[in-house]
Order: structure tokens, then C-alpha cells, then sequence
């Protein structure tokens, strides 16, 4: 069987059910076409376990470095130092995963968005790619972004929403991440619509494994794992009426030039 090429721009796979196997994980994404994974991180201490991952095999990993809106209240003055410190490593090619997330609340909204901003700043001066988690949040998060002339690459990962959010972070100049979200038949079916039509020069997919499993997958347990990448890209290639062939290279390709990486 002949497989696409894939890069999960956002697999979180220093959590702890990776573990026990995250050998035979790494194994079957590669089995299953993918060439890159970037590696996301949600705090300080999460980057270091990332960078131990990645440098097991740098041609196959890349990572971000972050904190996460859910961990927004740790965040102190320092820590600004610690990641540009951390992100002098040459395998780190975003920051983040950064944003606000007003659906969880696990820290103050006031905090969030310091943190938010904070690392809005870092990004610019490292000229670093930025990787940004929003729910429930939006006027907020533009509110925060507006407060900047972003001249770095921003995807929004894990979109969920409509085609006005949509088509206004095309405005602004941001890309999108599009995950197993948009296989589930009742919680994605509002982007079927956008998807259908949407432009993909600014697209790029994810598995945010070990969450967000694609519905559609008859699997045992409920983690996700970056091989079933496919299912996104069968998904988009679905709605478009296009071979999954053109649709993989293409965001294969979207992947590449957003993080700066060479073919």
C-alpha cells in the first residue's frame, strides 16, 4: 500500500499515556506515511520532556515552546527568560502553544492574557513561529492580537468554529489547524459547509493526539495516536470532492512553510 505524506503539526505526546509505547507509536505514524511531527508543549518543564522526545530523532521531530492558557496562572516574569533560553534550541521552530481558553477557566482570564500577550512578544523578537489555542475566547483572543503587527507565522490550531472566524483569522493573516474534529458527525457538522469551499493555501492538519480521536474510527480505547492523521486528510479531501494525494501534499507543503523547514 502506497502511503501520502503527512506532518502533524500538533501531537501532545509527552502526556503520560505515551508512556509505555511511545516507541510503537513513533513507529506506526511513520509506517503510516507522516515525515514530521511537531511535538506541542504546554509549560516549561513540558518543553524539556518535548526536547528529550524530538532529540531521540531530529530529522522526525520538531517541537514548541510555552505555556499553555491552562497553566496561565504558574506564569511569573521569569519565564519569559526561560523560554527564550529554551528556544535557542534549534529543534524548537514555534512558540507555544500559547492563547486564552475561557471554556476551562483552569486560570484567571486576567492571567491568561498576560501570558497570551507575553509570549506574543517573544515570538516576535525570536521571529519564531506562534502556536495558539482559543476556545470560547475569540473576542478576547483578536482583542490580544490586535494589539500587535505580528510579523511571524500564527496558526490558530484546533479550529472548531465558523466560517466568520474563519475567513476574519485569513485576514489577519493567521493558518489554520483542522483536526479529528471535523470526523465526528455531530460535533463537526457545522464546518461542513466551510470545508467544502474553504481556500488551502493557509491549511494544515493535526491529530492533537492523545485527544480529539476521529469518530468515524471503530478503534479500542479512546487515544488518539498521530498515524490516523489520514482520517483528517480523507475528511478535507472529501468535502473539497479532491484525490487525498493532492490534498496530503499540499498540506504537507503548507506544514513546511509555515514552520520555515526546508524540503
Amino acid at each position: 500500500m502506497k502511503h501520502n505524506t503527512y506532518f502533524d503539526i500538533g501531537a501532545n505526546l509527552t502526556h503520560e499515556s505515551f508512556n509505555k509505547d511511545l516507541c510503537d507509536v513513533i513507529r506506526n505514524a511513520k509506517s503510516t506515511g507522516i515525515k514530521k511531527i511537531c511535538i506541542t508543549s504546554t509549560s516549561i518543564e513540558d518543553t524539556k520532556l518535548s526536547l528529550k522526545i524530538a532529540g531521540s530523532d531530529k530529522d522526525f521531530f520538531i517541537t514548541t515552546c510555552g505555556i499553555h492558557p491552562h497553566y496561565a496562572d504558574t506564569f511569573i516574569e521569569s519565564n519569559i527568560e526561560d523560554i527564550k533560553k529554551l528556544c535557542t534550541n534549534s529543534l524548537i521552530k514555534a512558540v507555544g502553544e500559547t492563547g486564552l481558553d475561557f471554556n476551562r477557566n483552569f486560570s484567571l482570564k486576567e492571567n491568561q492574557i498576560i501570558c497570551f500577550e507575553s509570549q506574543l512578544e517573544i515570538a516576535q523578537e525570536l521571529t519564531l513561529p506562534i502556536f495558539m489555542h482559543q476556545r470560547e475566547a475569540h473576542e478576547s483572543f483578536m482583542s490580544c492580537l490586535n494589539n500587535f503587527d505580528l510579523n511571524v507565522n500564527a496558526v490558530v490550531h484546533c479550529f472548531t468554529e465558523n466560517k466568520k472566524e474563519f475567513y476574519e483569522y485569513l485576514e489577519k493573516g493567521f493558518w489554520i489547524g483542522f483536526t479529528g474534529w471535523i470526523c465526528d458527525p455531530k460535533r463537526g457538522k457545522h464546518m461542513e459547509s466551510l470545508i467544502s469551499s474553504m481556500p488551502l493555501d493557509r491549511v494544515m492538519i493535526e491529530t492533537d493526539s492523545p485527544y480529539l480521536l476521529p469518530k468515524n474510527l471503530k478503534v479500542k480505547g479512546r487515544r488518539n495516536e498521530p498515524k490516523y492523521i489520514y482520517e483528517i486528510a480523507k475528511r478535507i479531501a472529501d468535502l473539497q470532492k479532491k484525490d487525498i494525494e493532492e490534498i496530503a501534499g499540499l498540506l504537507y507543503e503548507n506544514s513546511l512553510e509555515f514552520f520555515k523547514l526546508e524540503q
